[in-house]
């Protein structure tokens, strides 16, 4: 009786090539080369065929098979079916900015940081803000200029 090792040495490059054309992949052929003769490995007994050769093949054929109805069931990815959530390295840069741009306003006086908000976060109108804020309107348009020019200059690394 021959043992899987010999059986494998004598026929495993004739199922690769079969498996090769069968599923015109070599990651596919290597993939069901291998997955045969452990098939044939755990079912020894039930070799329904005249050779061991023909067994092998039959049981590659069933492999790509199993294959084809499985890929058939799958979709490939695209961009149409990507994550719509941004990567994790996007994900924590974008959080560091959010920080960073929550420490520059927070650093703003509390004035010109309401003043900013309003305008900005809002988007009110600056006679509206100026009634909210009870300033005249020059003020509040100064303050959030003022708002906007730290802010900037932070962003450009001129205060830290």
């Amino acid at each position: 009786m021959l043992t899987l090792h010999e059986i494998y040495e004598r026929h495993s490059r004739d199922v690769y090539r079969y498996a090769f054309w069968l599923s015109g992949s070599a990651d596919d052929a290597d993939d069901i080369t291998s997955e045969t003769f452990a098939r044939a490995w755990v079912g020894r007994d039930e070799i329904r065929t005249e050779t061991v050769k023909a067994c092998l093949f039959a049981i590659a054929r069933n492999l790509y098979l199993k294959g084809l109805r499985h890929s058939k069931r799958q979709v490939n990815l695209t961009a149409h079916h990507a994550d719509p959530r941004p990567a994790p390295e996007l994900q924590v840069e974008s959080r560091l900015e959010v920080d960073r741009v929550m420490t520059a306003i927070q650093a703003l006086p509390e004035v010109d940081r309401a003043a900013f908000l309003l305008r900005i976060q809002n988007g009110l109108p600056y006679d509206e803000i100026a009634r909210i804020m009870q300033l005249p309107l020059t003020t509040v348009k100064v303050k959030i200029h003022r708002a906007r020019l730290k802010l900037a200059a932070r962003q450009i690394g001129e205060i830290e």
